[in-house]
């Protein structure tokens, strides 16, 4: 995460940071004290004061959550959905969790000496732009995943496995086997979609579905 200085701040000891006014911080730890943040700045790091920087946050920036967690809230997101997350064993590291539709990858963000980020080969002076460079070269080696913003996520699949046999209690509703493939005409009701499976168009409760996701 980067953070905008406020003011200008002149470390007194040894482990703290010194910056001025405008410069653009990279934070990489904000859990160990309520008051003090963990920074870079110039291939520097140390310690800085939060009530001296203007923090600008990323919807995909999720700070220390776990590999579990990651993985259930992007478990059956849109391929290229994604986060970075602090890593669990190595404090002011991170790692990146991909969706790729029907699983969740884990890539490990590395640093190299002049603590430039990368994750294969292009080196980056902030997570901000690592993040940046995804959205239009593929993260993934064996096929092609972009990351995608958040506001991408809600887009809606166009196809759905049935996890459950359906059997309809009104002509409106559309039966279907466990294991159909239905095509998904309407999502907007929480309550019940409208898809056609076998030629017939219904409704059916979304919860006996689970929507597809590819990747390309």
């Amino acid at each position: 995460m980067e953070a905008m200085a406020l003011y200008t701040f002149r470390a007194t000891e040894g482990d703290e940071l010194s910056f001025n006014k405008g410069d653009l911080l990279k934070i990489t730890n904000m859990e160990d004290d309520p008051n003090w943040y963990t920074a870079e700045l110039h291939n520097r790091k140390g310690f800085v004061p939060k009530n001296y920087i203007n923090l600008r946050p990323h919807a995909w920036f999720a700070g220390r959550i776990s590999r579990g967690v990651a993985e259930s809230r992007l478990r059956h997101r849109e391929c290229g959905a994604f986060l970075v997350r602090e890593s669990e064993s190595a404090p002011g590291e991170f790692s990146m969790s991909v969706s790729y539709g029907d699983h969740v990858q884990h890539f490990k963000v590395l640093q190299d000496r002049c603590c430039q980020y990368y994750v294969w080969d292009e080196l980056f002076p902030s997570l901000n732009e690592l993040v940046e460079f995804y959205h239009s070269n593929s993260i993934a080696k064996e096929r092609t995943v972009f990351l995608r913003d958040p506001e991408h996520f809600a887009r809606r699949p166009h196809h759905a496995h049935a996890l459950f046999d359906f059997a309809p209690h009104h002509p409106s509703q559309l039966r279907f086997l466990r294991g159909d493939v239905i095509e998904l005409m309407d999502c907007s009701d929480s309550l019940r979609w409208r898809g056609r499976c076998h030629g017939h168009v219904g409704y059916f409760p979304p919860e006996y579905v689970q929507p597809i996701y590819h990747c390309q």
